[in-house]
């Protein structure tokens, strides 16, 4: 629905940790936020982006002592590299501050005084792990063990990847230091906890019925945490530590994992003084509340923290709660977990220094539901999902049609074009709920099919046929061109919040800026049109080869430091998604099972797969791993097929989604309805996943794969 009146957002991300570089997984999340904040602004929504470096703890000390310098240097060095690589992916914040700041010191202050007051805050001795050799108590992630609960193997010390448990590193069986592979001490020391379970019944209540929360993550929290009394949260660190020490209690620090999220407090507070706003007017509701909504996008390794903590923090101290905390998966690359030995541990930097970084936001956005998923960065498939969509379908409907109209301009009125522009103009509403919800695979599917329908009637007119014809067809020439050219900056309109520079570039050539999402409901009329400007380049297998050569070569001392013996750091949303063994070898599918004995081409025809569109997902609950979908085969051909993909894909992601069916096997009697055929998919012993089989772009439903 239209918005009548301008929304005000405030919107972060998770602030990324000055310890290591910006690499694809930690894109993912702020190339998604980004898109969010540009489409709220083309709509003429105030939506103010607020980020920061979060800069403190064991690791940062760490590694500033061992390369000899303090502190605030590395953070500013890493600051600095932070912006260039953001900027260099068009992500605009409206501010960018850090953790290590005045204002931050200020508000973890006021923040500590409300818990206090609130009732809050205990102290008591606890068994804490010291590591000898380094000389430090150690921070949860550089202590791992066998989880207490499910008694997985090799887990760090907050929290388990396995069961999502959470304990302190003491609770870990058979507890070991990453810095030093030794076995570390148990010491007494006393800390500052917070008693989360008094806050127990609000926790209830905000997560499960404030909408704020998608229902998987709701049913998530309800089933491993809420269900149980909450554990209290130690806040507070033992020197040697680097952080704000606590006013009154000489010698410890407040947790990192404390004054990180209040960094959107600060940076929130460092924006309005600079640009004359009131931070109250942000974060401190009235009796009619702020009328501001605010979102956080996060990685789902730091749901609990901004869930639970967050919340009971931003109540105890009567601030503004999130109307929004959207929850996002992990970044694979080639179907595997990014990996250094395989070149596919890719830098931000390393990427913008061989290949397009628009593309990738483009190929980004074409995968993000807004659900908690999996994204995976198949190069192979980016580098044609990218030059056929962007090259071949958006820049090629210009590049063709309007050189034509460099003399002439654009027809005086906007000639019959069969009701292209209005039925997409009509979609606009459409698209803009897609952006709206965080559903940019949608948003991107509907922009896509615009695009088909527009390169059809370029087709089907032929304008270079009628160029050839002289004098008599010129003003029907003028006609189509003008259409086509009118099209395809409808289309980028529905594209600036994606590829904000090709939207510039475009708009430079015809119509001047795109200031508003309406830009795309009327057409131009009479106005000039440049000479053609070359505006994507295609993507080539060779720069991808160089992105993975060079990942393999090149590694920042940050990434190899002892302090990293795992690149999951805090506050890092995407990190834990990267390690794997140096030199470990790349395993085959094939190891596991071999291939097939051979068949005959008779025996492969009788095998009839079919591109499917997906018309509707659903769980079955009495069913451990299957998901009901009823798919459409084209016209009025639809199927109802119970696919065992439950735990891998969420249903409202596969909605609209094309697959490959097996269309013509004997349909099966299940106790939960009759399954009409198979959905396609890949899966092997050791993989993370079933992975869907989808065609390429411009498949239609019905056809078959030959």
């Amino acid at each position: 629905m239209h918005e009548t009146a301008p929304r005000r957002l405030l919107v972060t991300s998770a602030l990324p940790y000055a310890n290591g570089h910006i690499h694809l997984g930690h894109l993912v999340e702020y190339i998604q936020t980004d898109i969010f904040v540009r489409f709220q602004k083309l709509r003429g929504n105030k939506a103010v982006y607020i980020c920061a470096d979060d800069t403190h703890g064991t690791a940062i000390m760490l590694r500033a002592k061992s390369e000899g310098r303090s502190e605030q240097d590395l953070i500013a060095e890493m600051q600095q590299a932070h912006r260039s690589d953001f900027d260099g992916f068009h992500v605009a914040f409206d501010h960018y501050g850090s953790t290590d700041c005045p204002t931050n010191r200020r508000l973890c202050g006021e923040i500590w005084q409300s818990l206090h007051a609130a009732g809050l805050i205990v102290r008591r001795d606890v068994q804490q792990l010291f590591d000898p050799t380094a000389g430090v108590f150690l921070a949860d992630r550089f202590v791992k063990g066998t989880c207490p609960r499910c008694q997985a193997a090799d887990q760090y010390g907050d929290s388990c990847e396995a069961c999502g448990a959470t304990y302190s590193p003491a609770d870990l069986i058979d507890p070991r230091s990453t810095l030093s592979d030794g076995l570390p001490e148990v010491r007494s020391a006393e800390h500052l906890f917070v008693e989360l379970e008094k806050m127990h019944g609000f926790l209830d209540e905000w997560t499960q019925r404030s909408g704020a929360l998608a229902a998987p993550i709701a049913n998530y929290l309800a089933g491993h945490f809420l269900g149980e009394a909450l554990r209290d949260w130690d806040i507070s660190r033992p020197a040697p530590y680097f952080g704000f020490e606590i006013p009154d209690f000489p010698g410890h620090y407040w947790y990192v994992w404390f004054d990180a999220p209040i960094g959107y407090l600060a940076s929130t507070a460092d924006w309005a003084d600079a640009h004359g706003e009131s931070f109250d007017a942000w974060w401190k509701p009235s009796a009619e509340g702020t009328g501001v909504e605010i979102h956080h996008f996060i990685g789902k390794d730091i749901t609990y923290f901004h869930t639970l903590f967050w919340p009971a923090m931003l109540q105890a101290a009567g601030l503004q709660l999130p109307a929004g905390v959207h929850v996002h998966g992990f970044l694979t690359v080639n179907g595997q977990k990014m990996s250094k030995s395989r070149g596919t541990f890719i830098l931000a930097r390393t990427w913008l220094d061989h290949v397009d970084p628009e593309m990738l936001r483009y190929f980004y956005a074409s995968k993000i539901s807004g659900g908690i998923d999996d994204l995976d960065l198949d190069l192979n498939d980016f580098v044609a999902k990218a030059n056929a969509d962007i090259v071949g379908k958006i820049v090629n409907l210009a590049s063709r049609t309007m050189r034509w109209l460099v003399e002439s301009g654009l027809s005086a009125s906007y000639p019959d074009d069969g009701g292209l522009f209005a039925r997409a103009a009509a979609e606009g509403e459409d698209i803009a709920a897609a952006y709206d919800a965080g559903d940019l695979a949608r948003a991107m599917r509907m922009i896509m099919q615009a695009a088909d329908r527009a390169n059809a009637f370029v087709d089907e007119r032929q304008p270079w046929k009628l160029a050839k014809a002289g004098p008599d067809a010129a003003a029907e020439l003028q006609d189509v061109a003008s259409i086509a050219v009118n099209l395809f900056r409808q289309l980028m309109v529905y594209l600036a919040p994606v590829m904000p520079a090709l939207a510039e570039e475009a708009a430079a050539l015809v119509g001047g800026p795109i200031l508003a999402w309406n830009d795309a409901q009327t057409p131009l009329v009479g106005c000039a049109v440049k000479p053609f400007q070359p505006l994507k380049a295609r993507v080539t297998p060779e720069q991808i080869a160089a992105v993975l050569a060079a990942s393999q070569q090149s590694t920042p001392a940050s990434e190899t430091s002892p302090n990293q013996a795992s690149s999951k750091t805090k506050g890092s949303p995407m990190d834990d998604t990267v390690e794997t063994p140096a030199d470990a070898p790349s395993p085959s599918p094939l190891d596991a099972e071999p291939l097939a004995a051979e068949c005959t081409i008779d025996d492969f025809t009788k095998v009839d797969l079919r591109v499917a569109r997906v018309l509707s997902a659903e769980e079955v609950p009495e069913a451990r791993k299957l998901l009901k979908l009823t798919v459409s085969l084209g016209g009025d051909t639809t199927r109802t097929i119970f696919a065992g993909i439950k735990g891998h894909h969420e249903p409202a992601s596969l909605v609209d989604r094309l697959v490959v069916v097996v269309a013509n096997l004997a349909p099966r009697k299940m106790k939960f309805g009759l399954s009409e055929g198979m959905v396609v998919a890949a899966s092997g012993e050791g993989a993370e996943g079933v992975f869907l089989i989808s065609p390429d772009t411009g498949a239609l439903p019905g056809m078959r794969l030959r």
